[in-house]
């Protein structure tokens, strides 16, 4: 799953060279107990990275991804939706994905939007609040946060551990 994650996080970095307007989305990658290999900032527009050999930073215009730029199992985030933040840890064969977002509607219909779509992924969830928990298809823990923010929802998704 490591290997997974980071693969995904790291074909977000190339699009740093795109020109958007807007606060941007924050990206981190780490590896092996939280030694960051590449990140993000939304605010600066810093792209740093460091691995074993190199390390440098530039900058680069704003980034903004949004619902389209996120795929779990073929399901992307609710129409609209806006990633605020994206990390991706890993260690061994473990890892985890957090996201987090802002949608266009309220907390319930996008947790009955994510919970029919994932569902028919492969998911096994249950109401939890606002979201969502369980598993995804290959039985990796899942949780879906969601709060009203007027008539918007802000939420955060886990993947793994």
């Amino acid at each position: 799953m490591t290997r997974l994650l980071l693969c995904a996080a790291l074909l977000a970095l190339p699009l740093t060279a795109c020109d958007r307007s807007g606060e941007g989305t924050s990206v981190s990658i780490n590896a092996d107990g939280g030694n960051v290999l590449g990140a993000v900032d939304a605010k600066s527009s810093q792209v740093k990275i460091a691995v074993p050999g190199f390390s440098g930073q530039i900058k680069l215009p704003k980034i903004q991804l949004d619902a389209d730029n996120f795929d779990l199992n073929g399901v992307h985030l609710y129409p609209g939706s806006t990633i605020d933040k994206l990390d991706v840890a890993g260690r061994d064969e473990a890892g985890s994905l957090r996201v987090r977002f802002t949608s266009p509607a309220p907390a319930d219909q996008v947790r009955g939007w994510f919970q029919d779509r994932l569902a028919k992924a492969g998911f096994t969830l249950k109401q939890d609040g606002a979201g969502l928990t369980g598993t995804t298809d290959d039985h990796q823990p899942f949780h879906l946060d969601l709060a009203n923010d007027g008539g918007k929802a802000k939420g955060t998704i886990v993947v793994g551990s």
